[in-house]
């Protein structure tokens, strides 16, 4: 395989990689997709996807700097995205009651039909702005692009998966490859398309299969936000008040 094409594949599998471990942008996602279809489940992606590709810009060229050098601002950071966490998992529970209900509602009635009506347009076009939203407010997308990310850029070598959350450093060595080029910036964003678009169909596929699959998803996305909401309201102030 010619050395562009390797390099265009890296920079998908790092994108995946990056993408692809649990956490509140793929919980937005979960809870969109299952609740109202693969493609608001993709809307949601996106919007996290576009804030990506802001900070991307921004940092290369040096604007988001600056929030390396002051801790307050980060910490400001961390406290809204938290709070924007915990209020986005209320809305996640609301959901499912919604969802619960409306699985009651769809029993056959006596004449073979249904009374409930699809929940697929409800909410519609929310998912793209909370996980855009959120995504913004969220340091650790900023903190990526002012070191890793912006390292893309520049020439040098990326060890692929000792980047991944969680598995990084048993996986460190696998994949390494040259960056500095703009094949592996298009792999990589190539790699985020990949998952934004095969995670929601996933799910939406189990969900056809499985009644009590979408009430699951649901309150498990609104368990993840609020659990990553009160880490990062717990940091934030440990930095204000450390």
């Amino acid at each position: 395989m010619a050395a562009p094409l390797v390099t265009l594949a890296a920079g998908v599998v790092f994108g995946v990689a990056l993408a692809a471990p649990p956490g509140p942008m793929n919980a937005i996602i979960a809870e969109e997709s299952v609740l109202r279809g693969w493609f608001a489940g993709f809307k949601a992606g996106l919007g996290a996807m576009s804030a990506d590709v802001i900070f991307f810009l921004l940092a290369a060229l040096g604007v988001v700097a600056f929030v390396e050098q002051f801790p307050l601002v980060r910490a400001a950071m961390v406290g809204v995205g938290g709070f924007l966490m915990l209020y986005f998992a209320y809305d996640a529970g609301t959901d499912v009651q919604s969802s619960f209900r409306g699985a009651v509602d769809a029993e056959p009635d006596s004449s073979g039909g249904t009374d409930a009506e699809p929940a697929a347009g409800v909410g519609a076009g929310t998912g793209f702005r909370k996980a855009f939203v959120l995504a913004l407010t969220n340091p650790y997308q900023v903190l990526f692009w002012l070191t890793i990310g912006v390292g893309l850029l520049r020439p040098g070598t990326l060890d692929v998966f000792a980047q991944a959350p969680y598995v990084g450093k048993s996986l460190a060595g696998v994949l390494v490859v040259e960056t500095g080029t703009p094949t592996l910036v298009v792999g990589f964003f190539g790699g985020i398309v990949v998952w934004i678009t095969g995670f929601p169909a996933a799910l939406v596929g189990a969900d056809r299969r499985t009644d009590a699959f979408a009430p699951v998803v649901a309150a498990l996305s609104a368990v993840v936000l609020a659990a990553f909401g009160v880490v990062f309201l717990m940091r934030s102030a440990g930095v204000v008040l450390g």
